[in-house]
């Protein structure tokens, strides 16, 4: 906190007073825990192994499927009408 002042003057209809302050936050961030993090959730290396690479679409391919399935739901349909 860099500075606090009250304000008694001014009116609001209220038993309270307006207090007006000044902050300075700083926000730094660990270079190592950010490398760390992109290092562990995209190993692209692993997508030239035919397997893994199979295993992948396999996976995306379903995620998008259940998606799918969920727009053409009726409960969907009728939820975005009563909207």
């Amino acid at each position: 906190m860099l500075d606090v002042r009250s304000c008694r003057g001014a009116d609001c209809d209220t038993d309270h007073c307006l207090v007006v302050a000044k902050v300075r936050e700083e926000l730094t961030v660990s270079k190592q825990a950010a490398q760390k993090f992109d290092v562990e959730r995209f190993n692209l290396r692993k997508l030239s192994e035919i397997e893994v690479r199979k295993q992948y679409q396999v996976k995306v391919s379903n995620s998008f499927a259940a998606l799918e399935d969920l727009n053409d739901s009726e409960d969907l349909t009728r939820a975005w009408e009563n909207i």
